[in-house]
């Protein structure tokens, strides 16, 4: 089994190599600094096994894990409480609670055993809903990586299989359903005004009747998207008109 280490702690990358010694069909090919570096390094090793802090400068666990398309096996190792990762704890192969002991650690690799590998996209979901760092979304854009704020963000339009984030840089795409980003977005700053379209309401000038039992919201840009009579509903009690 190919095996990374993804964590910004030095002592913490040698605890798991050195513990790894028990385990000669695991073979660390690379360890790395952060999620930039991992995410590299998970592309060009394609390794079975990752081992993955939480939190990382430039972009964390989470966010690394969100933008692989086939994530191998995760046993995350981070500082965090232990209730808060309990909502994935049964999706992940396991969590090592910093700083965990040789016994904690062999426990964690035969659940490993055990372990169906197509655990691992439940492992990205569900921590991806569980994480707290719903202030920015992460996109690939041309090869690289964008970090968006979701204050900038305009709205949001339904597109297949995926969400256009629209902001005044322009239009990114992120493989998402729109349910996902009304559930993780807060709900006082971005409204579901239609089946296809999230917008942000602090851009919101006007909303103009259009048709019988449908509007128009006219944003601070001139952009002017339709507003179903659910979605009406939904502004009128969070505008408090």
């Amino acid at each position: 089994m190919k095996a990374i280490i993804i964590d910004d702690e030095p002592l913490a990358r040698m605890m798991v190599k050195e513990y790894l010694q028990s385990y000669p069909h695991i073979t660390v090919v690379e360890e790395c600094n952060d999620g930039f570096e991992g995410m590299k390094a998970i592309q060009h090793h394609q390794p079975d096994l990752i081992f993955l802090d939480i939190q990382m400068p430039k972009i964390n666990g989470f966010e690394m894990l969100e933008l692989i398309d086939n994530p191998p096996q995760v046993i995350f190792t981070t500082a965090f409480d232990e209730y808060a990762i309990k909502a994935f704890d049964a999706h992940a192969a396991d969590y090592l609670l910093k700083p965990f002991s040789k016994e904690r650690f062999d426990k964690a690799m035969q659940k490993l055993q055990q372990q169906r590998t197509n655990a691992a996209q439940a492992v990205v979901e569900t921590a991806l809903q569980t994480t707290t760092t719903n202030n920015r979304i992460v996109v690939k854009d041309n090869g690289k990586i964008k970090i968006i704020p979701i204050a900038q963000l305009q709205y949001l339009e339904a597109a297949d299989d995926y969400v256009k984030i629209i902001t005044a840089e322009g239009c990114f795409l992120k493989k998402k359903t729109m349910q996902y980003f009304e559930d993780s977005l807060p709900p006082q700053e971005f409204i579901r005004i239609h089946r296809s379209y999230i917008i942000n309401a602090a851009l919101i000038t006007r909303i103009d009747l259009h048709e019988k039992d449908s509007h128009l919201a006219l944003l601070t840009t001139g952009v002017r998207l339709p507003v179903s009579k659910a979605g009406y509903a939904k502004l009128k009690e969070v505008l408090g008109i």
